[in-house]
């Protein structure tokens, strides 16, 4: 359904995404909330680093898409937020096994996150 878009005019990716996509006319698009390591089935927050804190936060995120009626390969975008830059690595070993499309994304560090956790992801999907 989406079209990647790659070009050697802009800067290469360095990670599990990809520089963009064009969506047809007619799709339907999903935006999710940030999604951050909260387990639902008790409501606290996943124990352990940014490895644990990561799997939850994009299991969250296909959660949602599954109630939306698609799945990750729908994802066309994402934005991730980490709490610090030096999880970087970790943090897309994780993703790249949940977003195999290789969505567009942006990933930022800030200062803090909702209950003080590692990371917080959100998607856009078009299906």
């Amino acid at each position: 359904m989406a079209e990647i878009i790659a070009t050697n005019k802009a800067p290469g990716v360095i990670g599990p995404y990809s520089q963009g996509y064009v969506i047809p006319a007619g799709a339907k698009l999903l935006y999710t909330s940030g999604q951050i390591p909260i387990d639902p089935a008790n409501g606290g927050l996943v124990a352990g680093g940014i490895k644990e804190q990561a799997e939850q936060s994009c299991k969250n995120v296909v959660a949602i898409l599954e109630a939306a009626g698609c799945t990750a390969e729908h994802v066309i975008k994402t934005t991730c937020f980490l709490a610090d830059m030096n999880d970087f690595t970790e943090f897309n070993e994780v993703y790249a096994k949940y977003f195999t499309s290789k969505p567009a994304r942006s990933c930022v560090a800030v200062k803090t996150l909702p209950k003080n956790v590692l990371c917080e992801v959100e998607a856009i999907a078009a299906f």
